[in-house]
């Protein structure tokens, strides 16, 4: 896509509302330095803003939606956009994810992605019908290296025993997936905690979830079926870490859990 273009309307709403807003701009002879002075951000932002690279903050709808008079369309984009899914939040998080200086990562059911085998993976994507499998299991082990560049963030894994249990792939690699589990949490920069079933009702009830802390902000992911959705605000990211906190509270300490999972490892022996 050229830089002065705006992505396509229909692929998401984020991308609606960046078409919109340079439609708009244009509609009324509005340079993008006037915009950017009416927004109070830099002149770069309004690119971004038009190319979906940023999103606008409520502040900055309210504000357009007065000086253009729109009758709130894009305080109303805004709300809507926020609680759907988002078609490219995974490309969204993985930019993020190299980026990331701290990461807290809720998993109930699978392992999560940075921790799994290439045999776990490859029957996760499976069963899911990925159109390129082996693909995907390449892109996801290409992620892992992270854990173990040069400077690498902090990792934070709260992990439903659940998800322990479960027989992806069947015993031989469930075996190898836990070893590796064990293997990664000895890195400094890993603390693996694994929810017990006989902790009963959580916070990590209602679905997985990540947290990643950048140099600018946090933000966070929600994972739901066919999709996910970006959370920046930091109200909601600020709610979020609190339930991973409250999550944390009901978790096995870091040793108590490899002893957990060693026991596992031999039942799918």
């Amino acid at each position: 896509m050229n830089i002065n273009e705006s992505p396509d309307p229909r692929s998401s709403l984020w991308a609606f509302m960046a078409y919109l807003l340079r439609f708009h701009r244009m509609e009324r002879g509005m340079s993008g330095g006037a915009l950017a002075d009416l927004l109070k951000c830099a002149r770069s932002s309004i690119s971004r803003l038009e190319n979906a690279d940023a999103k606008l903050t409520e502040a900055q709808a309210a504000q357009v939606d007065e000086e253009w008079r729109t009758g709130g369309l894009f305080g109303v984009l805004l709300y809507f956009a926020r609680l759907g899914h988002e078609p490219n939040w995974l490309k969204s998080f993985t930019e993020a994810e190299l980026r990331a200086l701290v990461m807290k990562i809720y998993a109930g059911q699978l392992i999560p992605a940075l921790f799994q085998t290439p045999e776990y993976a490859r029957a996760v994507f499976t069963v899911g019908r990925d159109p390129d499998v082996e693909g995907s299991v390449n892109a996801r082990m290409a992620r892992q290296r992270l854990l173990t560049r040069k400077d690498p963030p902090e990792v934070w894994v709260l992990l439903a025993e659940t998800a322990l249990l479960v027989h992806v792939g069947g015993a031989r690699v469930m075996h190898d997936q836990l070893g590796r589990l064990l293997e990664l949490s000895e890195l400094p920069n890993v603390t693996l905690r694994v929810v017990p079933n006989a902790a009963g009702a959580n916070s990590g009830l209602d679905g997985p979830f990540k947290i990643v802390t950048l140099k600018e902000k946090s933000v966070a992911y929600v994972e739901a079926l066919n999709g996910g959705r970006l959370i920046p605000e930091a109200s909601e990211v600020a709610d979020i870490t609190t339930r991973f906190d409250q999550i944390g509270a009901v978790a096995e300490p870091v040793d108590s859990s490899r002893r957990l999972i060693r026991a596992l490892m031999e039942t799918f022996t």
